[in-house]
């Protein structure tokens, strides 16, 4: 979870989401990443010098969560589109993980350690999503062709407002359906 507001917008989304993910007995857990400690990538290349793990020479909360990674069926990124992209923490993590997960900045080019993980996103953003997470969505594509990730497909809903409510039916519908299609997938 990239968000900083645990009673947000994509948080809220969440709720219908592992709801269905309960009701078809999928285990889940959400990691808020706003408060954990994840330094940026400083690209040292120290992780190339071990295919075996991580490889990190920072460590900080990325060690931990690069095991949940590794353990999981599917990733789901949950984040709210800041300036087009993810929120920073989600946007550290990842640039760590491009290295710690992928082996092939080496002197040797090594395997990718999550290879063939399954990875969808929920975002929720302020303009349409076909203008407000189209970057994010590519950007996540490109993200795991190159990591050797099966992208499983984006929910993206849209906030009109500060003023007016985010959360409906109908976005809780659109939540629960992705949910349902990302299990019917396994």
């Amino acid at each position: 979870m990239g968000s900083p507001r645990r009673n947000g917008n994509t948080a809220a989304l969440l709720v219908p989401f592992c709801a269905e993910l309960d009701r078809y007995g999928w285990g889940h857990e959400t990691v808020w990443l706003y408060e954990k400690a994840i330094a940026p990538c400083t690209a040292c290349r120290a992780c190339q010098k071990d295919w075996s793990g991580f490889g990190c020479a920072v460590h900080d909360d990325a060690y931990t969560l690069f095991e949940k990674v590794l353990a999981c069926d599917l990733l789901v990124l949950a984040t709210p589109i800041y300036s087009w992209y993810c929120t920073p923490p989600m946007k550290a993590l990842m640039d760590r993980f491009v290295y710690g997960m992928n082996k092939y900045y080496g002197a040797e080019k090594g395997p990718a350690l999550w290879a063939g993980k399954r990875v969808a996103s929920i975002v929720t953003c302020g303009y349409p999503p076909e203008k407000g997470a189209d970057l994010w969505e590519e950007g996540l594509k490109r993200y795991c062709k190159h990591s050797r990730l099966v992208y499983a497909g984006m929910l993206a809903e849209r906030h009109l407002g500060y003023d007016i409510p985010f959360m409906d039916e109908e976005k809780a519908r659109h939540a629960a359906a992705f949910a349902a299609t990302l299990c019917g997938e396994k």
